[in-house]
């Protein structure tokens, strides 16, 4: 994997780089996940924070507090089309999230999360790392050919 990486949000308006490879991956499906991101589980690389920089556009931010442990949560995002790019949680000082999908090559993250190959394996993934999107055909997701 390269040292350097780049991604950014739907539109374009914030992009960001990281210089070092993820500490870990990580796919949580706690309640404010889902409604974070309208999905039943984020997935996020986890860097240093300070190997995250962003070199272009500015994010607006949001923070939660827990039910639960009353700790901080916040979410960084595009104020202009609203792509989720970072989380940090005052659990993990130091560190910050990258949204996956929001990195320019997310099929390259290494396996270092939990339930990888199920999730892979369900989103039409192969063996060796590479991921895709799947769409319902009549008998069945067929994987879309790139």
């Amino acid at each position: 994997m390269a040292k350097s990486r780049e991604g950014g949000c739907v539109c374009g308006a914030v992009r960001y780089r990281v210089k070092a490879a993820p500490q870990v991956g990580l796919i949580c499906h706690c309640t404010w996940c889902q409604k974070r991101t309208g999905s039943a589980f984020s997935f996020n690389a986890y860097f240093l924070e300070k190997d995250v920089e962003i070199v272009s556009g500015r994010l607006s931010q949001y923070e939660h507090r827990s039910d639960e442990t009353g700790r901080w949560l916040r979410t960084e995002f595009c104020p202009v089309c609203g792509t989720p790019i970072t989380r940090t949680a005052e659990l993990r000082p130091g560190w910050r999230a990258i949204a996956a999908g929001t990195l320019d090559d997310p099929e390259r993250l290494p396996d270092r999360a939990p339930h990888l190959g199920a999730l892979r394996a369900a989103v039409g993934g192969d063996s060796r790392g590479g991921w895709r999107c799947t769409r319902r055909a009549r008998r069945g997701a067929q994987p879309i050919r790139r």
